[in-house]
C-alpha cells in the first residue's frame, strides 16, 4: 500500500503545477535562476518522484498520466492568457523521465541484490 504522505505530496505538487501554469501571467519580475523549460522539467520530476520512488511499478501508468496532465495544461493555457508550447511539453516529458529514474534504479538494484 502506498503511504498517504506520498499521495498528499504528489497531489500538492500537481496543484502547485496547475496554479503556476494556469494562473494569468503577471507583470515581468526579477529573472529566475532557471529557465522556463528547466522549471517545467523540475516541476514534473517532482510530480512523479514520490510515487515513482515508493511504487516503481506505478511508472507504467503514472508516467503517461503525468504526461497527459502536462499536455492538458498546454491545451488549457491559451484560455488563461498564456501560450501553449511544444517545448514545455517536451520539458515535462524529460522531467517525468528524470523523476521516475531513481525509483526504477532502486527497484532494479533491489532485484539484483
Amino acid at each position: 500500500m502506498t503511504h498517504p504522505y506520498t499521495l498528499v505530496l504528489t497531489l500538492s505538487v500537481a496543484l502547485l503545477i496547475a496554479w503556476g501554469t494556469l494562473s494569468p501571467p503577471g507583470a515581468p519580475g526579477a529573472a529566475l535562476p532557471l529557465s522556463d523549460k528547466q522549471i517545467h522539467a523540475l516541476a514534473f520530476a517532482l510530480l512523479v518522484l514520490p510515487l515513482g520512488w515508493v511504487r516503481p511499478r506505478a511508472a507504467l501508468w503514472f508516467g503517461p498520466l503525468a504526461l497527459a496532465y502536462g499536455g492538458a495544461i498546454e491545451l488549457i493555457q491559451p484560455f488563461v492568457g498564456r501560450s501553449a508550447e511544444w517545448g514545455d511539453f517536451l520539458a515535462d516529458a524529460i522531467g517525468i523521465a528524470l523523476g521516475l529514474l531513481p525509483g526504477q534504479l532502486r527497484a532494479r538494484l533491489a532485484r539484483l541484490g
